[in-house]
C-alpha cells in the first residue's frame, strides 16, 4: 500500500509539472499553435527522465549497501564503480533536461 501511495504522489507531481508548463502557453495552444503541446511534451519528458533516474539511483544505492552488508571488506572496491554508475544515471537525466529545453 505504501508503494501505491508513492506512485500516486509521483504521478500527481508529474501532472502539476505539466499543468504549470501548459499554463504558460495556454493562449498559444488555443490559437492552434503547437507551442502548448510542445511545452507539455517537454514537461512530461523531464518528469519521466527524473522518475527513471531516481529509480535507477535508488536501485544502485540499494545494491551497493547490500554488497557492503554481505562483504564489508569489499567497500573500497565497490565505491568507485558505484559513483561512476550514479554519475552516468544522472547524466542521462541531464541530457533529457537539455533536449526537452531545446525542444521547447
Amino acid at each position: 500500500m505504501k508503494q501505491m501511495n508513492k506512485v500516486l504522489f509521483v504521478m500527481m507531481g508529474l501532472m502539476m509539472t505539466v499543468a504549470a508548463q501548459a499554463q504558460e502557453h495556454a493562449a498559444a495552444a488555443s490559437e492552434g499553435s503547437a507551442r502548448g503541446m510542445t511545452a507539455m511534451a517537454a514537461a512530461i519528458a523531464i518528469g519521466l527522465a527524473v522518475l527513471g533516474g531516481t529509480t535507477g539511483q535508488a536501485k544502485t544505492a540499494a545494491a551497493y549497501l547490500e554488497g557492503i552488508s554481505r562483504n564489508p571488506s569489499a567497500q573500497d572496491k565497490m565505491f568507485v564503480p558505484m559513483i561512476l554508475g550514479l554519475a552516468l544515471i544522472e547524466s542521462l537525466v541531464l541530457f533529457a533536461f537539455v533536449i526537452a529545453f531545446l525542444v521547447k
